[in-house]
């Protein structure tokens, strides 16, 4: 019935979308296994993509030849690019998204590559032949052979899911859990542990009183992810902020002993950035309000998404709450909110192609991880793809150093330090985020992904151009001067001090009062000219300009890291034998069998000295 395949992704969320959409397109046959085939790329929170530092990653994504930025620009319904009066680094672009439409156009892209098959049904255990994968065996005992096999299986592993003191079995609501592969796995001799997660109540915004709300509209001239020629947004829809009270916290209290989280019944960590409401008011007891944003989840739903409202107490608690936020009097709910619970593998467990260390061509992504977002778990799921492909073809695995990408920084914290938590993706902690800012993602990764065959003829021109238009801008800024009788009464009403002689415009655009909008007045003559380069590239020059310093500061802390990258460590190092090392470090060495002595430095519990000693070794 089935023919085998190269790769088998099991799980259609986000990570397993991008995994098998990134392996098709390079070349392997791929069978993608989902439980469900309506809810392929189903947006199971908020209706959104991007975000702070997230916003970055669905641009790497896009560069690397993904497909998340292209769909959200094609089903967005409002764009903002977030942190605008901070600095270039921390700007990070996020859109409002069509739930509906957004998996519809998922699906439909995965339909449109041929070398993708599809297959309803529920992966119970994964076939192993000397310690490398052969395939999956489904609930209807079908056994699937292939090279590879990718595991994005979300919050479904031994899902359970909490309102109040009622719980069930299921991967999200309505929906039923996975078992067998935990268990198999464990057998096999990974680790597991547990994990929570939540979200609010859905509710109609027909019943809603927006006059009571602040409106948040998009941006005035909203941008996008993609660098690809997709459309910009001509018309949005706005969202709305409201806030708790003291009368809405004094409500949900009377639920707290109903509470799954407080009584104990949920034993796994939830995430600590993006907490329960209940957990809110518990840990920030001192704030007599709290933020609510009111988020519509497509053009023509009247379903709206409460977000800042996560909440897994009783269901008649969280609607006589809701009933005390202005705008919400009259609120009529669709479904209440809940928590899940659910398995996951600590990522220590993996290499950083995403391979696990105990099953040769098994890859992990997504909350299988521990992480938690849309965005961390699409960006694992290309990766995996990429890798399995690369590794059944022979081929040099992709690894990403955290001087080239949040994607690179996500998997090496992942793989080096794990996670006892959800883990979220913010720009601190990237110590490099000067240099991977949204702007630049292309500049930075089209090229790997051409080489691998992802990025196509017209993303490499597009950066190419883009390139050569922000070169060509630097050296006319440098080249054109002016002097201070030319100058000196538009920098007076500019309110920037005047010049002593003569200066470049490229000086004069290092200033922070001064944009290139104030270059056009400045230099009349190269108003027009600057007027026919990209937007893109304008801003990509305006940027390099006025950080540059900053930017070469980082680019020599690269460098000194980067030698440290390049000693590599021999794959199967007797770590034993190093008596020098102290116990801890040598375990957690031997459990993560770093690829090299700069990932071996950020491994929790590898001291500097143990890395002084492993430079010896190793002949330095």
């Amino acid at each position: 019935m089935f023919p085998e395949y190269d790769v088998i992704v099991v799980g259609a969320g986000h990570a397993g979308c991008e995994a098998a959409a990134a392996a098709a397109n390079m070349g392997s046959k791929v069978l993608l296994i989902t439980m469900n085939m309506q809810t392929i790329a189903q947006m199971s929170c908020n209706p959104a993509m991007g975000g702070v530092a997230k916003g970055q990653i669905v641009r790497e994504i896009d560069a690397l030849g993904g497909q998340s930025g292209l769909i959200s620009d094609r089903t967005m319904i409002q764009f903002r690019m977030l942190n605008r009066s901070k600095g270039p680094a921390m700007w990070s672009p996020r859109c409002q998204s069509d739930r509906m439409l957004f998996a519809l156009d998922w699906r439909q892209t995965l339909e449109d590559i041929t070398l993708v098959d599809f297959w309803q049904d529920t992966v119970k255990e994964i076939l192993i032949k000397d310690g490398k994968i052969r395939g999956v065996k489904t609930s209807l005992g079908i056994e699937i052979s292939s090279k590879a096999v990718v595991l994005t299986n979300g919050t479904f592993l031994n899902g359970l899911i909490h309102i109040g003191e009622k719980n069930f079995g299921g991967g999200r609501t309505g929906e039923k859990a996975a078992t067998g592969i935990t268990e198999q796995l464990v057998t096999l001799g990974f680790e597991t542990g547990r994990m929570k997660t939540g979200t609010p109540p859905r509710v109609d915004g027909r019943s809603l009183d927006y006059s009571r709300m602040e409106e948040q509209p998009g941006d005035e001239n909203p941008g996008k992810f993609s660098y690809k020629e997709t459309p910009r947004l001509t018309k949005q829809r706005s969202c709305w902020i409201t806030y708790t009270n003291t009368k809405v916290h004094e409500i949900l209290k009377t639920g707290f002993d109903k509470s799954p989280m407080f009584s104990g019944r949920i034993k796994g960590l939830g995430p600590r950035y993006c907490p329960s409401v209940e957990d809110k008011i518990n840990r920030f007891a001192d704030k007599d309000r709290h933020q609510i944003f009111v988020e519509p989840e497509g053009w023509t739903t009247v379903e709206v998404y409460v977000n800042g409202f996560s909440t897994s107490l009783p269901e008649d608690i969280q609607y006589k709450a809701m009933k005390e936020i202005p705008g919400f009097e009259n609120v009529r709910m669709f479904r209440p909110g809940y928590a899940i619970e659910y398995d996951y593998f600590p990522p220590t467990q993996l290499k950083l192609t995403l391979e696990t260390h105990l099953i040769e061509h098994l890859y992990f992504a997504g909350q299988i991880n521990g992480t938690t977002g849309y965005e961390e778990a699409a960006c694992q799921g290309l990766m995996a793809g990429v890798n399995a492909h690369l590794k059944i073809n022979e081929q040099n695995p992709l690894i990403l150093k955290r001087s080239e990408a949040y994607i690179g920084v996500l998997i090496d914290d992942l793989v080096n330090k794990g996670t006892e938590e959800p883990y979220r993706m913010f720009t601190s902690r990237a110590e490099y985020r000067t240099l991977l800012r949204q702007d630049n993602a292309d500049i930075r990764l089209t090229e790997k992904s051409a080489a691998l065959g992802l990025a196509d003829e017209e993303r490499l021109s597009l950066v190419k151009h883009k390139i050569d238009q922000t070169e060509k801008l630097v050296e006319e800024l440098s080249r054109e001067k002016v002097f201070p009788e030319e100058v000196n009464d538009l920098l007076a009403e500019f309110e920037t001090s005047p010049i002593r002689e003569k200066t470049s415009l490229l000086q004069l655009l290092k200033r922070p009062q001064l944009t290139m909008d104030h270059i056009k007045r400045i230099k009349p003559s190269m108003a027009s000219w600057l007027e026919s380069l990209s937007t893109d590239a304008l801003e990509q020059g305006e940027i390099h300009i006025k950080y540059d310093s900053y930017i070469e500061k980082e680019r020599l802390m690269v460098e000194k890291m980067n030698r440290m990258e390049d000693l590599m460590i021999v794959q199967n190092f007797n770590y034993d034998s190093v008596s020098a090392l102290s116990f801890e470090g040598r375990e957690k060495l031997k459990k993560t069998r770093p690829q090299t002595i700069g990932q071996a430095s950020r491994i929790s519990g590898v001291s500097p000295s143990d890395i002084s000693v492993l430079m010896i070794h190793i002949g330095r």
